[in-house]
């Protein structure tokens, strides 16, 4: 019994030892924290999501200790511990809307010394007060925000920041000299930002730099020299900014670079000669500059070299020099770069290629059976004038990914083994010589996002697809296709482009399964029936485009349900009844946006989509994909549309062209159309249109294009400084009675009456004194004046046997235009 005493006794000795002893965190830093996950909670109380994406921050509770909670890390310091770290990456949902105040209490934890709060998709400006207080930070990680502002000069004063990276936001203004601060700075990375100004001089005191990345701002100028003083950098990443001037000299000198990519900039020179010191070189980006002269061979001495992208300069390929490398390239870029003849056989050697870039060049001659045996993940070999038919191995690879060999001189029908080609993403053949049938296997290639087989000689009905394939973009425009229009496709089809082909009968009832269809292109075919009432059900559809199709009907009404729809082209058929009033709410006519939507770069080159062709300026023209989004347009011409035009035509402010000729619409035209605030081009001629060109014409200061001729218009055109240059006769030719400056002709109102005129009544007093002056007068007057009036005859008779018989007739000629 007193052994079991003494061993009690002992065990709660120890309990007690090991109580005064626990490494716990401190009070005021867990209460930090706790604050910190109580204001993130506040801020997303309205999302749904919210619960689901906060899965580290529930161990967080006043009841434990803080060191043991996840995504919080300590280091014992004494007899305690303190919090060290915190990785707070991809903590809030992507549609929230959290601000950069919820990191206040953060701020009072000393103690850090690193900080992960990537990914969060977190506004406002980078708190710059409170990160001056955590001065023992040596890792600080905010990418992928929403951050905007400038980079605020306290972070340059974190002396132990050996990592900053703040790359993937919005942040402006310029880089502050103040950067060299960072003496201890290892890895400065700032992509994709507004950051603007040169890059500074300063920068290349941070001697202990091992990567700097800028890619992706608004930098200028030159690429400073003291950024040479950075002799232990590796990765050197500049693209796509807007740098000038030649790369230095010796930049050579960084011989533990592995990674220069310059690419995207405004470059010029020639590739300097100590690159060639670079020996520990992997990757080389220098395409899409200025950059001019010969290719060096000595590139393919690089040992090392894995990755070499020249392509989109002024350089030369030598084809006079022969090529034995003593690299293992896995990516090479030669686009435009003036390589001649057949692919270069050396290629051959390079057994670990994934990706060639060779168009834009002059080659000729075939597909190389080596070539389609190499394996490749990406093949553009697009604009040469490369001919014969491809071989069927360069489909039985599983690595093919993308393919690209627009506009040549390839023939010949496809293989049937194209469908074994399972892995390809993007396959695009367009403006070739293509023929035949297009093998059914081709939809079985279940990765395939992008097919565009346009401007070729195809015939034949267009395999269907599944509704699990895919592919967003297809574009088989410019054949000979024949049969149904082709509508089994997946649910993720955004662009079908069919136009131009030999597909008859009525517009398949579902299409209207294609959900999120952007875009759908169909003119010039031979469909028949009414307007399909089902193409109202196409939510996302942006562009419709059914010129010339021969469909008959009324427009329906519920073509107004489409709100994304900004460009409507139905020109050329036979449709009838009246232009639906509520084609005023068509959203996307009236907010079209004025900058360019950015599209993610799935992949290293740009994928060209077709132009759209529509009719602007009464000529055809074809709309570039990359400037689609800011174009708005209407076309109903040549049709039989009868009635008024509706005035909530008015509203659609976004429209740039509206074009209605061609039909039997009578009435007024609306004096809304004066709130067409972007309207360049109007064409309403060749309709019965009657009554007086609206005075609010004058407010249309984009307006350059104007056809209003063969209508029953009358009155003065109004006049402004946009309207005073429609001055062409043809606008307004066969109408009733128009009048104004533009065509010269004066309004009745502008008739001033004679100086000289005497008021009725004046002249009925004066009547009998005027009959004997009259007499008295008379004769010597009308004597002179008949004398006078033979000899200016005379004179221009003598004339006008000198003139010649054509200026005669152009003075006839406008006098009579005049007169109309």
């Amino acid at each position: 019994m007193a052994n079991l005493s003494l061993l009690l006794a002992t065990l709660l000795l120890s309990f007690s030892i090991l109580n005064r002893t626990c490494l716990c965190c401190p009070e005021d830093q867990k209460a930090a924290l706790l604050e910190f996950k109580s204001l993130v909670l506040g801020d997303l109380a309205h999302n749904s999501s919210a619960d689901a994406m906060l899965g580290g921050l529930e161990t967080w509770n006043s009841s434990s200790d803080c060191c043991r909670w996840e995504m919080v890390r300590c280091r014992s310091r004494g007899s305690s511990q303190e919090v060290t770290g915190l990785d707070l990456n991809n903590l809030f949902p992507l549609d929230s809307i959290v601000t950069s105040d919820v990191l206040t209490p953060i701020f009072r934890i000393r103690s850090l010394m690193t900080l992960d709060l990537s990914y969060n998709s977190m506004q406002g400006e980078v708190p710059g007060t409170g990160f001056a207080n955590l001065t023992r930070l040596t890792y600080l990680d905010l990418k992928d925000n929403n951050l905007n502002g400038s980079i605020p000069s306290q972070l340059f004063n974190l002396r132990y920041l050996e990592f900053l990276d703040l790359s993937a936001n919005v942040i402006e203004g310029k880089l502050s000299s103040s950067v060299a601060g960072l003496k201890n700075l290892k890895q400065l990375i700032l992509d994709d930002n507004l950051i603007q100004g040169q890059i500074p001089a300063e920068i290349g005191n941070l001697t202990n730099l091992h990567k700097l990345s800028l890619r992706q701002n608004k930098f200028s100028g030159g690429i400073p020299l003291s950024l040479l003083q950075l002799r232990k950098l590796e990765t050197l990443d500049l693209q796509r900014n807007s740098l000038s001037g030649e790369i230095p000299d010796d930049i050579g000198t960084l011989a533990n670079i592995t990674t220069l990519a310059l690419s995207k900039n405004a470059l010029t020179g020639a590739i300097p000669q100590s690159i060639r010191n670079m020996t520990k070189l992997v990757t080389l980006r220098l395409d899409s500059n200025v950059l001019s002269g010969e290719i060096p061979t000595w590139l393919f001495d690089l040992q090392g070299m894995k990755s070499l992208y020249l392509g989109g300069n002024k350089l030369k390929w030598n084809d006079n020099v022969s090529i034995v490398p003593k690299c293992m390239l896995t990516e090479l870029s030669l686009r435009s770069c003036s390589v001649r003849g057949s692919i270069p056989l050396w290629l051959s050697t390079q057994t670990e290629l994934t990706f060639l870039d060779l168009s834009e060049n002059e080659l000729e001659g075939t597909y190389p059976q080596w070539l389609s045996e190499l394996n490749l993940g990406t093949v553009i070999l697009s604009d040469n004038t490369l001919t014969g038919s491809l071989p069927p191995p360069l489909f039985e690879s599983r690595n093919l990914s993308v393919l690209v060999l627009s506009r040549n001189n390839f023939s010949g029908e496809l293989p049937e083994t194209i469908g074994q080609s399972t892995s390809v993403m993007v396959l695009m053949l367009s403006s070739n010589n293509f023929s035949g049938h297009v093998p059914k296997s081709i939809s079985n290639i279940y990765r395939l996002l992008v097919l565009d087989l346009s401007n070729n000689s195809f015939s034949g009905e267009f395999p269907a697809f599944g509704s699990d394939s895919l592919v967003g973009h297809v574009d088989i425009s410019s054949n000979r296709f024949s049969g149904e229009v082709p509508s089994s496709f997946g649910a993720t089809i955004l662009m079908l482009s069919l136009s131009q082909n030999k597909f008859s009968g009525q517009l398949p009832q579902n299409l209207s399964n294609l959900s999120v269809l952007q875009h759908l292109d169909l003119h010039d075919n031979n469909l028949t029936g009414e307007f399909p009432a089902f193409l109202s059900q196409l939510s996302s559809l942006q562009v419709l485009n059914l010129r010339n199709t021969a469909l008959e009907g009324s427009i329906t009404d519920g073509l107004s349900n489409l709100t994304s729809l900004q460009i409507l082209d139905l020109s050329n058929n036979n449709l009838q009844g009246k232009i639906p009033s509520s084609f005023g709410n068509l959203q996307g006519m009236i907010d079209t946006p004025s900058i360019l939507p950015t599209l993610p770069e799935i992949f290293s080159f740009p994928v060209e989509i077709q132009d759209l062709i529509v009719n602007w300026k009464n000529s055809k023209r074809g709309l570039s994909s990359k400037s689609l989004a800011i174009y708005s347009l209407m076309d109903l011409s040549n049709n039989r549309l009868s009635g008024e035009i509706p005035s909530s035509l008015g509203s659609l402010k976004g429209l740039k062209s509206l074009n209605l000729s061609y039909n039997e619409l009578q009435g007024n035209i609306p004096s809304t159309f004066g709130n067409l605030e972007s309207l360049e081009t109007l064409d309403l001629s060749h309709n019965s249109l009657s009554g007086k060109i609206p005075q609010t014409f004058a407010k249309l200061q984009q307006l350059t294009s104007l056809y209003l001729s063969n209508n029953k218009l009358s009155g003065r055109i109004p006049e402004s400084p946009q309207m005073d240059r429609q001055i062409d006769p043809v606008i307004y030719a066969n109408n009733s009675g128009l009048c104004g400056v533009q065509i010269q002709v004066v309004c009745p109102e502008d008739v001033q009456p004679p100086p000289d005129s005497v008021p009725e009544e004046m002249e009925k007093e004066e009547t009998g004194m005027f009959s004997w002056k009259a007499t008295a007068i008379g004769y010597p007057v009308g004597f002179l004046s008949a004398t006078a009036f033979m000899y200016v005859i005379g004179y221009f008779n003598s004339v006008s046997k000198s003139s010649s018989p054509r200026a005669k007739s152009s003075r006839s000629k406008k006098f009579r235009d005049h007169g109309a």
